[in-house]
């Protein structure tokens, strides 16, 4: 058993060094070795497949719907552009989680056994204020990506199965959900990043194939953008697509060399481009004005075992999802009540459990997918992605001193120190006035729109009435005529 908690161990532990081959007695080498393989990752590229795949999932289904409303123009530019800003924030991050480690460990500390979050890299570099304003937005957040996953599990097995209604299907996906509190932190996610990656790949793929195979539809209209509403609930939805990271420094934190982590976000954006660009152009083209009552690509898309392939894929993708989503509010969990450090899985699983039950029970309060995601994107992606990165950045950076001896100097192509801060300033002010103020009204307004229309605790939420009753009445508010869909505009987290 000795040997085995020593594994644990070093399962949990992040050190620099290569990990120490204590535990691994030869009686159970082939053991280790498979262990190795689909468990213990921490090397460049399982940093970069965790990116990926906690990048982009059920989002590829909403963007054909965000298209619908930005236009085709506007909305493959507003995926290059907050791809890039997306990526210019994860720099930033990653730089600021090297200069804490290093100023720490330069003070001896030891982060064997710990995980370095967000919320203390805040602290240890602009003090508690920051710290407490970092962890409120970064826990919300991840707690709403949660919930959102939750949500749109229930909402996809009824694609397959309607023999429940989705709020049953949300219970029973809570329970199953929940098993995630065994997995102990982000070095654990290799075989599972690796997988959600190849599924993501395949349902990119398949709509894009589907649809261009499928063809026009007859008379197809792309009259987008026409409301200012949805041109900003779809830009604000695109703005979540991108703001993946706010796990970015636990999965840093789980690399056997966090400086490499630098370059990798943005190979992962782009390759998360290559996926979203072809998909929503090809479906957008193939269902134009159609796509604005169907915020899932696949309810457009004929039944095939193919589509039910992919209906399966992003089901167990959303589990892979929301672990990732969760296992940070996790760690935040046990650093409170002290129980972060400790040896025993089964001890921290059961400490973990409190924070299932809050998100379960969101999920069933709030089933409105969609507008959920958009208003996530605008009142907390913003501020916790694009916004406190930056001007934390500033901060730390101000005096001459800070960065003379930055561990880190910014590169000469973005202008150094000048350039960079530039930067910083405008996407402090575009996400301030273009995410936050005006994706933050409209996706508001719509959010209020499916209150007033379905009620909280909706037991079926946009589910075709049963044959023969009267249809429901829809107050049209500005807002788009909430979908018929049974999918999600998802992504995250």
């Amino acid at each position: 058993m000795e040997s085995s908690d020593k594994v644990v161990e070093t399962v949990i532990a992040g050190n620099y060094v290569e990990m120490e081959t204590e535990g691994k007695k030869p009686n159970n080498d082939m053991k280790s070795k498979i262990s190795n393989l689909f468990w213990h990752g921490g090397s460049a590229y399982d940093a970069w497949f965790s990116c990926a795949s906690n990048q982009v999932a059920q989002v590829l289904l909403t963007l054909p719907y965000s298209f619908s409303q930005l236009g085709m123009l506007s909305g493959v530019s507003f995926q290059l552009f907050y791809g890039l800003l997306g990526s210019w924030t994860a720099y930033l991050i990653s730089i600021l989680y090297v200069e804490y480690r290093t100023r720490k460990e330069r003070e001896k500390v030891d982060f064997r056994n710990h995980v370095i979050q967000w919320f203390e890299v805040l602290d240890g570099l602009l003090g508690k204020h920051w710290r407490n304003v970092g962890l409120a937005f970064n826990c919300t957040f991840l707690l709403f990506g949660s919930v959102i996953q939750l949500i749109a599990c229930a909402s996809n097995i009824y694609y397959i199965n309607d023999n429940l209604d989705k709020r049953t299907w949300t219970y029973i996906f809570g329970a199953c959900c929940a098993t995630t509190v065994f997995i102990p932190s982000f070095h654990n996610y290799r075989i599972w990043s690796f997988l959600g990656l190849l599924m993501t790949t395949y349902t990119a793929w398949y709509l894009t194939v589907a649809s261009l195979l499928h063809g026009q539809v007859e008379e197809v209209k792309h009259s987008g953008p026409t409301k200012m509403v949805l041109y900003f609930t779809g830009a604000t939805n695109i703005l979540y697509t991108f703001g993946g990271h706010a796990v970015t420094v636990e999965i840093m934190h789980a690399m056997w060399k966090p400086q490499k982590f630098k370059a990798i976000y943005l190979w992962a954006t782009l390759y998360v481009l290559t996926l979203t660009l072809p998909s929503a152009a090809s479906v957008y083209w193939a269902f134009g004005d159609l796509l604005l009552d169907h915020s899932n690509a696949f309810s457009l898309l004929p039944k095939s075992p193919f589509r039910d392939m992919a209906v399966i894929l992003m089901l167990i993708h959303q589990f892979i999802t929301f672990g990732f989503a969760c296992t940070p509010l996790y760690f935040v969990w046990e650093k409170a009540i002290g129980m972060h450090d400790c040896k025993s899985l089964c001890k921290r699983a059961a400490a973990r459990l409190p924070v299932v039950i809050p998100i379960w029970f969101l999920a069933i309060v709030f089933p409105f997918f969609g507008p959920i995601n958009s208003s996530v994107g605008s009142l907390l992606v913003s501020f916790t992605v694009y916004i406190i990165p930056a001007m934390a950045y500033m901060l730390t950076f101000k005096s001459a001193a800070a960065r003379e001896n930055a561990v880190e100097q910014p590169p000469k192509f973005v202008g150094r120190w000048a350039g960079t801060f530039t930067i910083n300033i405008f996407v402090v002010v575009w996400v301030l006035i273009v995410g936050f103020g005006f994706g933050g009204w409209a996706s508001m307004t719509n959010f209020i729109h499916q209150i007033d229309t379905f009620g909280l605790f909706t037991k079926c939420y946009q589910c075709p009435p049963p044959p023969g009753s009267p249809p429901p009445f829809l107050p049209h508010v500005g807002a788009p005529r909430p979908a018929p869909a049974n999918f999600t505009h998802h992504h995250h987290l």
